[in-house]
């Protein structure tokens, strides 16, 4: 009895955990950014309550097209793939609006957040406080990663495309590893996927309001011809 009890308490204690685990899990915000490249597309979304400063930074960027041209200068399979500092890494020049932006730093938003597959995180110098605009799309899990570098989106869809940049001819040069090939970012785009969902609601609507005026005219002529 006393063993069944025991498992009892043990099966309940780690299911409370995993429930606690599972409410602790960041939320995405409704904005989605698309990564085009030549190897397909790559979309992620923002962690707006881990780190507020650090994706409204990464956003305006987006808005602004800082990322388009740039590239990912590293892909470690299995581990990151790093998309460049704009501020050299474009193949394009920027324009003003786009320098006084791409020139920011945010402070570090280092938070309790893992760094599991799919996560999005802050490059940075040493100094905590100097991540500016490249970032790494982790490829697999880097525990050794975690409370270092601010975590702020995850991918959403593009897995399939990040698998073919890691099958990709790489080169060492000191700690990173690199593909031979430049992958440029060809172009980038963003949505909110609750003005999406506004907008398939509303043509519900619009059909079924159209559907109803059909049949109340229906009805009229019937009645009252």
């Amino acid at each position: 009895m006393w063993d069944h009890n025991a498992w009892l308490l043990s099966f309940l204690c780690i299911a409370f955990m995993a429930a606690g685990a599972l409410s602790q899990e960041p939320q995405l915000g409704s904005v989605r950014v698309v990564f085009q490249t030549k190897y397909g597309d790559i979309e992620f979304g923002f962690f707006p309550t881990v780190a507020p400063k650090t994706a409204e930074h990464i956003f305006k960027l987006v808005r602004l097209g800082c990322y388009n041209t740039n590239h990912f200068f590293r892909v470690d399979k299995g581990f990151v793939a790093q998309v460049a500092d704009v501020v050299g890494g474009r193949s394009a020049p920027m324009n003003e609006e786009q320098s006084k932006e791409a020139e920011k730093t945010v402070v570090g938003e280092f938070s309790d957040v893992k760094h599991v597959k799919g996560v999005l995180s802050m490059g940075r110098y040493a100094d905590p406080n100097s991540a500016a605009s490249s970032f790494s799309m982790l490829l697999g899990d880097a525990p050794h990663l975690d409370g270092q570098y601010a975590i702020f989106g995850r991918l959403t869809k593009g897995y399939e495309t990040l698998q073919k940049l890691e099958e990709l001819p790489t080169r060492r040069e000191g700690i990173f590893v690199m593909p031979m090939e430049r992958i440029t970012i060809l172009s980038s785009y963003y949505y909110d996927t609750e003005m999406e969902s506004c907008e398939v609601e509303r043509s519900i609507l619009q059909r079924r309001l159209a559907a109803s005026a059909v049949e109340v005219e229906r009805q009229r002529m019937k009645c009252f011809p």
